[in-house]
């Protein structure tokens, strides 16, 4: 069912943003719960959210999926449930919180991902993002097993994300992560090699990003998710998007912020993410997936203006899934995407869903 007539794109999607895990075989925070309780999932649900953070529980919406394995065919899967014609040819992995995450632990990630049977689902994974902890005095040596692990290793990640509400889950253990002297040590040597970087901070935290890029103007950078405005769609945490003139707040700040982004021109952006339940989507509470149709009138203003900050040559479609499989489906997420990027000009779809993502992640076909 497509209602907004959106055309098929002639050409294949390259998805630079999507999450492999395994809570069954693989580190994971909550290995040991699916092992108990993974036949019961209405109550394994009720435990976790007795025992994991409530701001943790609230980022993810709904439990069920991110306590079961989310793998290649399960990717597939989302990809072929509309039976749309979409054909995603690559895929990059970006790093999912594997649980073994101290010194050179975040190897086996990757070394586990890049097995991953994906050929099997007529798709290629064409990169993985890994991660390290760039203030550890190892990271030199981390960094290295990361990169004598697989040439398939196109860059690292490591998340920023930390809000002023306390009600909203931190993703970091401080504020300013991409500021800290012991990151930046770490990343000068990061910067060293031929590898990019994906930020990912709230919109409150796009000052850091801004400053890093400066910073190593010779190393490709992008923002994941739009740099994640928090409550913009509705209240989440104890406070934030409380209120309508909140919410313009955050929106009008993150468009100040998002252009000066868009002035390193190292830097990239993700349209990804923009469906994650931190950002106030409620869709999951009301046991709804969102149209193509509310996307595209919720999100086309943050579109919009990242792609006149940054222009086509710098935004990437991603789709971020699973984690914003909670709140629509990816043909859906696909189709809204369509229908906003096509004003820009035809050449712009292919830009954006494909050539970018070669670009930056230096992909081969």
């Amino acid at each position: 069912m497509n209602p907004l007539n959106t055309p098929i794109l002639n050409f294949p999607i390259i998805d630079p943003h999507i999450h492999q895990w395994d809570p069954y075989t693989t580190p994971h925070r909550a290995a040991l719960l699916v092992k108990l309780l993974g036949k019961y999932p209405k109550i394994m649900d009720k435990v976790a959210r007795s025992v994991m953070p409530k701001s943790l529980m609230d980022t993810l919406g709904l439990s069920d999926y991110a306590l079961s394995a989310y793998l290649p065919e399960h990717y597939s899967a989302d990809v072929t449930a509309d039976l749309r014609d979409y054909q995603v040819a690559q895929v990059v992995h970006v790093e999912a919180s594997w649980h073994d995450h101290k010194t050179t632990g975040v190897v086996g990630e990757t070394h586990w991902v890049k097995q991953l049977p994906f050929t099997q689902h007529g798709i290629q994974l064409a990169g993985i993002v890994g991660t390290a902890d760039f203030k550890h005095r190892q990271f030199k040596n981390i960094l290295a097993k990361q990169q004598a692990e697989t040439p398939l290793l196109k860059g690292l990640r490591r998340m920023a994300s930390h809000h002023p509400d306390a009600g909203v889950y931190q993703w970091a253990d401080e504020p300013h992560l991409y500021r800290n002297p012991k990151f930046l040590k770490g990343f000068e040597v990061f910067a060293k090699t031929n590898l990019s970087f994906d930020a990912w901070v709230y919109s409150n935290q796009l000052q850091d990003v801004i400053a890093l890029a400066k910073t190593f103007p010779q190393t490709p950078l992008v923002l994941d998710h739009l740099g994640t405005p928090a409550g913009l769609f509705g209240q989440v945490g104890r406070y934030t998007g409380l209120t309508e003139a909140a919410r313009a707040t955050i929106f009008d700040q993150w468009k100040d912020d998002i252009s000066q982004l868009a002035e390193q021109t190292n830097s990239y952006a993700k349209i990804s993410g923009l469906m994650m339940p931190v950002l106030g989507h409620k869709f999951y509470q009301h046991k709804q997936l969102a149209s193509a149709e509310q996307m595209v009138n919720l999100l086309s203003p943050l579109i919009n203006h990242a792609i006149h900050a940054f222009g086509i040559h710098r935004i990437i479609y991603a789709s971020n899934f699973p984690m914003d499989k909670v709140n629509t489906s990816l043909n859906n997420l696909i189709d809204a995407y369509i229908h906003m990027i096509r004003p820009h000009g035809e050449q712009a779809l292919q830009t954006i869903f494909s050539n970018n993502a070669t670009t930056f992640y230096r992909l081969n076909p």
